[in-house]
């Protein structure tokens, strides 16, 4: 029953756990906070000790049933991120910010509303039952690997099994008891590759399955404050996220024709196949000069369900400003008056973000000679 409902909702893979402390999550959590691979970030890092027992958000609970959605959207209905420069209908330049695949469209939405489905079945059997999606007081990607969905890949993502890593996962933790056998591990399913490690921009993967957040642009791009120099040219056109290891994982790569999500499937055939997606239309990349040109109430209008530190949408305008120091064209009127405007703000930390762009402009292409004070 469960099962279907989950395919009725989209939901492509489905899993249970026990509701037991995870111990090697939890540890694992500990060590790297320890180290300061963290970074800062808070998500399942600020309390490792709820974030790793179901039970502290369920008191009973006895089954954690985690849920995977794919966010493989088909590319030729989003915005064309590879061109970083176009031409619009007026002659203006644009200047393009990518936006990593999970964020095209929310899928976090229809999984939650899937898994509350399963949820609301639960409780009407007398069960307890609890939906977390993208939520910090569970580590669903351990729950997923001790579900036995998948196995943990060198870039820390889980992989599942015949799928890859393109998908969102979420929980339903209820004292129903779903576990009538003992779930063994997936093998993993990486072997000698390192094609993540190796292609990863900022060398964040520091180890097999361990990743340093100081140095990933994932990260990077949402965490507040100045933007760190030495990843700055790494960043290059990403404005919120960064697919690079998942993007040159081969299992992941090759498997993610088959989950491409299609607005004419509205029905919905068999997970493994073509299915639907959500409105609105898929967003791979933004005009970064709007963006900038925009304010608060726009910016979060346009961009809120990003993860965005403080809410303050002047980290997404720091970022922005660095793509337009990777990718714009120096001779573009409307980048030199925006980067002037900003480089004259009252904002000290977009000013330098800006001056930076200006200097990364010169270096490539350079500026006039008579604007470099105004740099």
């Amino acid at each position: 029953m469960l099962r279907e409902l989950a395919a009725q909702a989209r939901i492509h893979h489905l899993g249970v756990a026990p509701a037991t402390i995870m111990e090697r999550a939890r540890t694992i959590l500990r060590e790297r906070r320890a180290a300061g691979l963290d970074a800062g970030m808070q998500f399942t890092y600020r309390n490792p000790e709820r974030s790793t027992d179901p039970t502290v958000a369920v008191p009973g609970a006895r089954s954690v049933i985690v849920g995977a959605r794919s966010y493989v959207i088909d590319e030729d209905r989003s915005l064309a991120a590879a061109e970083t420069r176009s031409v619009g209908e007026a002659g203006v330049d644009r200047v393009i910010g990518r936006v990593a695949r999970y964020s095209w469209v929310d899928h976090y939405e229809p999984l939650r509303a899937g898994l509350e489905t399963i949820a609301e079945q639960l409780r009407s059997a007398g069960h307890r039952a609890r939906v977390f999606a993208d939520d910090n007081a569970i580590v669903d990607r351990e729950i997923a690997y001790r579900a036995g969905l998948g196995w943990f890949g060198k870039n820390a993502n889980l992989l599942i099994s015949g799928a890859g890593s393109f998908f969102v996962l979420g929980c339903v933790v209820t004292t129903a008891d779903y576990l009538d056998h003992v779930v063994e591990p997936v093998a993993d399913g990486c072997g000698a590759c390192r094609r993540c490690l190796d292609g990863c921009p900022t060398s964040a993967i520091v180890a097999p399955g361990v990743v340093d957040a100081n140095r990933c642009l994932a990260w990077l791009v949402q965490r507040a404050g100045t933007f760190p120099v030495h990843y700055r040219a790494a960043l290059g056109d990403r404005i919120y996220g960064c697919d690079d290891c998942q993007e040159v994982c081969p299992p992941t790569v090759r498997l993610a024709g088959r989950f491409a999500l299609a607005g004419d499937d509205l029905d919905g055939p068999p997970p493994g196949d073509r299915i639907d997606a959500p409105a609105p239309a898929p967003e791979s990349g933004v005009d970064v000069l709007a963006m900038l040109s925009a304010d608060d109430a726009e910016l979060l209008e346009r961009h809120g369900r990003w993860y965005i530190a403080e809410r303050d949408p002047r980290w997404l305008r720091r970022n922005a400003l660095i793509v337009i120091g990777n990718t714009a064209d120096p001779k573009s009127s409307e980048v030199r008056v925006c980067l002037d405007r900003y480089i004259a703000g009252d904002d000290a930390v977009l000013a330098e973000h800006a001056r930076w762009a200006a200097q990364r402009l010169r270096i490539r292409a350079g500026l006039d000679p008579d604007r470099r004070e105004q740099a």
